[in-house]
């Protein structure tokens, strides 16, 4: 609120725009500002240097200096949704999503259950897809595949869609449903799934990237052998075995009972990339409105120009909901006062969408000792009360003579570290300190059908003294620092991996 001698923080906001690829402190021709809920700024804004003259003189003073430099960056504190910092950590990643296939503009005909797209490509007879964006609530949720019509049509038969014209719904492939006893549990070293006829190379997954095994209908998941179900890794696959880590247990030989049709699902993935040709640096700029100073109809606003992603943390503890720290390194500020207004583009309203908590929101959390033969590890703590990561990218600004400000940006490798407090059991995790072992990390949140999970393939693990404290249970602070896991497996060749689910059933909850 503004007085006429003050603006209040509370009628400030905070957006992003991406910039042109390749292109720093370049925006598209409509760029699109996408709106945040900053719970906080770090040093946000331009740092201006000056250099003082100083000549030898007889009245012992100084004289008036000289603008010297400009450094800009920016950061801001925010909880952790299911959607606001997907699209920026692609920045943070030095990366592009992988999916499996999505299409952003459908309509819906309701006499023959079909969805018209651009194009099917990414989508597969018995994929399971969840649509979202429809005005008529049939037409949106979870859908089944039953055939691919001419590239452009995608049909559902057994769902009741409304009939719709075309609209802003996005049809995105979040799994697939296996035919009739098609899908097996493999007991092994480690266990793996089977398929008589269907070509799983076909899903798109990728070793690393996280699936869920089972839908919420029993026909629909393993029933005799309830831990063939679940959250597992893929550690690789070929055109008839889908072989599995990281499973909370074993798997159990098993053959799925008459009828049932065994569902997996799956997210899109993000992870660092070890080849250069897949690495992307985006660069965003920040637009802070300030609030109007009683002389235009605008917001004043400023921006952060040519803001390259550098630090992010996600901050975890007990009790509370789960924060992200975020931080930019930037080549420019500029102002707009309440005459001008603010910088032209699309401003889309806020997607709403609740916090995870760290009480009733992890599905999963789990370090382990690595065991190339065993596909659920036994883990490290039963429980931990504090967890920290850290993602930097060692960003700094390339300074020039003629140019107050930077003329870009430079980077150093792709770092992830942290800290994790955990309830002492036994000296088992101090030995795997003391032993440098393998240890791997992961966790899932999950709540409203949908998820995020976090997985470092290859950590090494440092202090490990225990906390002894008088009435109080003891405690192991342990640091963590992560590597490429391509050090335990050729084809773990990241040092951090997101999935997010933009559908899960309701038994990963």
């Amino acid at each position: 609120m503004s007085t006429g001698s003050k603006i209040d923080s509370n009628v400030t906001g905070l957006r992003y725009a991406e910039e042109v690829i390749g292109s720093l402190g370049v925006l598209p021709g409509t760029p699109v500002w996408v709106p945040l809920e900053p719970n906080s700024y770090a040093d946000f804004g331009g740092n201006i240097s000056t250099i003082p003259r100083n000549p030898i003189n007889a009245g012992r003073q100084n004289k008036k200096g000289v603008t010297s430099d400009l450094d800009a960056s920016g950061g801001f504190n925010t909880d952790l949704t299911q959607t606001n910092i997907q699209d920026l950590m692609q920045g943070f990643m030095f990366a592009s999503f992988r999916p499996k296939g999505e299409e952003a503009s459908a309509d819906a005909t309701a006499t023959t259950d079909l969805f018209g797209v651009t194009l099917t490509a990414g989508f597969l007879v018995g994929d399971l897809i969840f649509v979202s964006g429809f005005t008529n609530a049939a037409n949106n949720g979870l859908h089944l595949i039953t055939a691919i019509v001419l590239d452009t049509t995608i049909e559902v038969l057994g769902s009741t869609l409304v009939t719709e014209a075309a609209a802003t719904a996005t049809i995105v492939n979040v799994g697939h449903q296996f035919a009739a006893n098609e899908l097996i549990a493999v007991d092994g070293a480690p266990g793996s799934y089977t398929a008589a006829t269907k070509d799983l190379t076909q899903l798109g997954l990728i070793p690393g990237e996280w699936i869920f095994v089972g839908g919420d209908t029993v026909a629909d998941r393993f029933v005799t052998n309830a831990g063939n179900n679940g959250f597992k890794r893929v550690k690789s696959i070929t055109a008839n075995t889908l072989t599995v880590d990281k499973s909370d247990v074993s798997l159990v030989g098993e053959t799925t009972a008459s009828g049932e049709t065994l569902q997996i699902f799956y997210g899109r993935v993000l992870k660092n990339e070890a080849t250069p040709a897949l690495q992307v640096c985006r660069s965003y700029q920040l637009e802070r409105s300030l609030g109007n100073d009683g002389v235009g109809s605008f917001d004043q606003a400023e921006y952060l120009v040519g803001s390259v992603a550098n630090e992010a943390a996600l901050n975890i503890s007990t009790a509370d909901k789960i924060t992200v720290d975020l931080s930019f390194v930037s080549t420019d500020v500029e102002t707009v006062t309440s005459t001008a207004g603010p910088k032209t583009g699309t401003r889309p309203a806020l997607v709403e969408s609740d916090a995870f908590n760290t009480t009733s929101d992890f599905s999963r959390i789990r370090m382990a000792v690595l065991d190339a033969a065993e596909e659920a590890p036994t883990a490290l703590f039963a429980f931990t009360t504090e967890l920290t990561l850290n993602i930097q990218n060692g960003v700094t600004p390339a300074k020039a003579i003629g140019t107050l400000g930077s003329i870009g940006t430079s980077t150093s490798n792709f770092t992830v570290n942290g800290q994790l407090t955990a309830y002492f059991q036994n000296v088992t995790a101090v030995q795997a300190v003391r032993d440098n072992d393998d240890v791997t990390l992961d966790f899932t949140v999950a709540k409203a059908n949908k998820g995020i999970t976090v997985d470092i393939p290859l950590v090494s693990l440092g202090d490990a003294r225990a906390n002894v404290s008088q009435n109080e249970p003891i405690t192991l602070p342990i640091s963590l620092d992560a590597a490429t896991g391509a050090k335990f497996d050729a084809n773990m060749d990241h040092t951090l991996l997101f999935v997010f689910w933009d559908y899960l059933p309701t038994a990963a909850e």
